[in-house]
């Protein structure tokens, strides 16, 4: 009997030490950029705000109708020469801004 609770035991030690691990996964913080825009939507719909540097159109964020924010732009320098884009949602207008320097919080009111 004391064989059969010593075997007892081990086997559950066993299974609780090799059983599944709980693991956190999480990324650290994003860099700081030091460049962002200032988008101030005075449409009645919602932008997608773009950076095109290169030919290349890359997308920084929605900005929602009738708000501003200060939306970031990550992997560009400051004194860069880019072109900002705002396009509404359903695609009908697009605003650009071409040639500007970036800099820390550059201003830009649509329309």
């Amino acid at each position: 009997m004391k064989r059969l609770t010593s075997l007892s035991l081990v086997f559950t030690l066993l299974v609780v030490a090799c059983g599944p691990r709980q693991v956190e996964v999480t990324t650290g913080p994003l860099p700081a950029s030091d460049v962002s825009v200032v988008l101030t939507n005075n449409l009645t719909q919602a932008v997608n705000l773009y950076v095109t540097t290169g030919g290349t159109d890359v997308f920084l964020k929605q900005v929602a109708a009738g708000s501003a924010e200060v939306v970031p732009v990550r992997g560009l320098s400051a004194g860069q020469t880019v072109t900002l884009k705002a396009r509404t949602v359903d695609g009908t207008r697009t605003y650009t801004r071409p040639n500007i320097y970036l800099a820390a919080n550059y201003e830009w009111r649509v329309p």
